[in-house]
């Protein structure tokens, strides 16, 4: 594997941070009122966003230990490199390459375009050759503009420091206490919207759909495991690095739990179900319709700080491959005078481009969801070899072996379900990850080539 000559310069609180910036992005913002499209349960879908919680921790738990053992950077890609073969680090790598951060670019894109329409309604006048009934294509065409404009900006050299990345993060969870509190002391709704009616669970179908809402949440709590791509550059990694994905983790979790009490203390259920800007909408229902402009506007640049920042963090996976020999080689190329790997993130954001203009948000985060459920059941998995292998050691694994059991299992019962209710997008999913399989035995061979 190719090495940086990286510095340990990240602290607990950036690293915890980092954590937190990468969870909170387009997924607590959009995705509720799809929830409750197929739940038509608030309290179900509540319970839902809690117990997503403690399978992000059970998985963050368990990525602490193996960070603790490997304190290098690289997240999956690493773990698996070392614990069972490269063959599987490069699937990984494979799959954060055509998915893992052009998919959230794209669902960021449409997040945020979704929001910005509602802010400034004005949009679709200047869009008027567009039918008046395809608003759908009006979010598309904003979504694509918005990653090609970031993508040009950031192949241009821009930098963004921690510091700067402190401040995004603050200013994201700023927003969602405003809006807690606010609906908490001053917002008018009702508890009534809590209560349910419908029918019992019953049918498989009703569990399939459990399933596709869990990884839907899932969608929202990626980046638990965020710290762990960044290893190389943490202070005292075998304390601060497990501790950053706990405590990140746990405090997206209290959010995102008393934030989705609020939209549904809000809005009537009725009126939140397939509402994808539902943050917006929560707020025009306490506050009225200036409070709506407003906040729809404060979260239509949360998800434009969320899409920026994977635009810059994604090229650096690929980047790493390509240096390992493991990838295309123009992309471990760097631009002379931006010192960015340019071609890498063109790349990005063609893909991500073609992920907004051919599917639906529902599309992009289900394919995204399965596609990114695989391999942490692998990664969590490693932690029995390590264990194994290491009995003399006596290595101490938070919660071994309960945790990762139950992590392991439920995250195999959310694919399996999701596989039964959308078997399109997962059957893609897993088209695109065996993908991977002929272009890993080439670049194997062409490195054996080289090294022989």
């Amino acid at each position: 594997m190719a090495h940086n000559l990286l510095t340990r310069k990240i602290g607990f609180f950036s690293a915890t941070n980092i954590v937190v910036a990468n969870m909170i992005g387009a997924g607590i913002f959009t995705t509720s009122g799809l929830l409750l499209a197929g739940l038509h349960d608030p309290i179900l879908m509540v319970v839902l966003w809690f117990v997503g919680g403690i399978i992000a921790l059970c998985g963050a738990l368990s990525y602490g230990t193996l960070g603790t053992i490997m304190p290098e950077a690289g997240g999956e890609y690493l773990f698996l490199s070392k614990l069972f073969h490269p063959f599987f680090g490069f699937l990984s790598g494979w799959v954060s390459f055509i998915v893992g951060f052009s998919a959230p670019i794209a669902a960021s894109a449409i997040g945020f375009s979704e929001y910005l329409v509602r802010a400034f309604p004005v949009i679709q006048d200047f869009l008027s050759f567009i039918p008046a009934n395809n608003q759908g294509l009006i979010i598309k065409l904003i979504s694509a503009v918005v990653i090609i404009l970031f993508t040009f900006l950031h192949a241009h050299g821009l930098k963004k420091g921690v510091f700067v990345q402190n401040l995004l993060t603050l200013f994201k969870i700023g927003i969602i206490l405003i809006i807690i509190g606010a609906a908490v002391f001053w917002g008018q709704g009702s508890f009534s919207h809590f209560i349910f009616s419908g029918n019992s669970i019953k049918t498989g179908t009703d569990w399939q759909v459990i399933g596709i809402s869990l990884m839907w949440i899932m969608f929202a709590y990626s980046g638990w495991n965020a710290s762990t791509y960044i290893g190389s550059e943490i202070k005292n990694p075998a304390k601060n690095l497990p501790l950053s994905l706990i405590v990140g983790t746990g405090i997206v979790m209290v959010l995102y739990v008393l934030l989705n009490m609020v939209f549904v203390y809000a809005i009537p259920p009725n009126e939140m179900a397939g509402e994808i800007s539902v943050g917006g909408l929560a707020m025009g229902k306490m506050f009225g319709e200036g409070a709506e402009t407003l906040f729809s506007l404060f979260i239509a640049v949360a998800l434009f700080s969320s899409l920026s920042a994977f635009i810059i963090i994604g090229p650096r996976v690929y980047y790493a491959m390509a240096k390992d020999v493991l990838f295309f080689k123009a992309l471990a190329k760097v631009h002379p005078t931006y010192k960015v790997p340019l071609k890498a993130i063109y790349l990005q954001g063609l893909i991500a481009v073609v992920y907004v203009l051919s599917g639906t948000f529902e599309q992009i985060i289900t394919y995204m969801g399965f596609s990114l459920g695989i391999f942490p059941i692998m990664t969590v998995a490693g932690l029995f070899i390590i264990r194994k292998k290491d009995r003399a050691k006596l290595i101490k694994i938070p919660g071994y072996p309960y945790v990762q059991v139950f992590f392991i299992l439920i995250s195999l019962v959310i694919l399996v379900l999701a596989f039964m209710y959308k078997p399109l997008e997962s059957g893609i999913a897993i088209g695109a990850m065996l993908a991977g399989i002929p272009v890993y035995l080439y670049f194997d061979k062409r490195k054996k080539q080289l090294v022989s």
